[in-house]
């Protein structure tokens, strides 16, 4: 049983933000407890991604504040920076630097910011790599790998820094169809290993079967939020029985 009065490892408290006239996020307020897997679904436009991109200042906001671990986000410099590396994000797009090796992709972050030895280092990316299933890839070029394997090296990369928790904005929307399940099936196993999750997704079978629980959104507020098989099937606002219907055709 957890103890109730553990510090959430990621709290927003009355975050709003603007872009010009838009409001993209209303007083939003949300606690994600260690080793949680919250799921965010909700229509396009909805604020979801904003909203993930909030939690380590890649988007900054107008007012209400970001706290990790009990501590606010810095609001730049090297100490943002260091907070930032204890938060893995991985997006639609890999972001992988193309010009260097799947093995150096996965190395540098702890060689330049935690400062570990190379060999040190090369030998955890190895064993990251292996766990993700791209080991033999390690000497390619991100170029010469499918998406599923790049978004997989991503997830690498980021268990690398050995994360407080991971934020994945959307990772399989950018993948085909028959690449989605093998970055699910690592997100899947991250998940029962204890990784505090935050994942902005589509895909509604990953969100019942993986998450603690599941955050709706829609026009920057979170609307609804409940136990994944209580949001599923019995959804209380009249907007998620909406956004549940208009998807189950898909």
């Amino acid at each position: 049983m957890e103890h109730v009065d553990e510090t959430p490892v990621i709290e927003l408290r009355h975050v709003d933000k603007h872009y010009g006239d838009l409001h993209v996020l209303r007083d939003i307020n949300l606690k994600i407890a260690r080793g949680e897997v919250l799921v965010v679904i909700g229509p396009s436009g909805s604020g979801k991604s904003t909203m993930c991109r909030t939690i380590n200042r890649l988007e900054t906001i107008d007012s209400g504040e970001v706290l990790i671990e009990g501590k606010p986000l810095p609001s730049e410099g090297r100490e943002l920076a260091a907070m930032r590396a204890e938060l893995g994000m991985v997006f639609q797009q890999f972001n992988l630097f193309a010009h260097k090796t799947i093995l150096e992709n996965v190395t540098m972050g702890p060689i330049e910011v935690l400062h570990m030895k190379r060999e040190e280092a090369e030998a955890r990316a190895m064993e990251l790599l292996a766990r993700v299933g791209v080991a033999e890839q390690a000497n390619k070029l991100p170029a010469q790998l499918s998406g599923g394997q790049q978004q997989r090296v991503a997830i690498a990369r980021s268990l690398a820094m050995n994360p407080k928790a991971m934020m994945f904005d959307e990772p399989t929307s950018a993948l085909d169809p028959e690449m989605i399940n093998e970055v699910l099936d690592v997100m899947v196993e991250l998940a029962r290993g204890g990784m505090t999750m935050v994942v902005v997704t589509h895909e509604m079978n990953f969100a019942r079967r993986v998450s603690d629980r599941v955050v709706f959104m829609a026009d920057g507020q979170i609307v609804e939020q409940g136990a994944p098989d209580e949001f599923f099937d019995h959804p209380k606002t009249k907007r998620a029985q909406d956004f549940l219907n208009s998807i189950k055709g898909h």
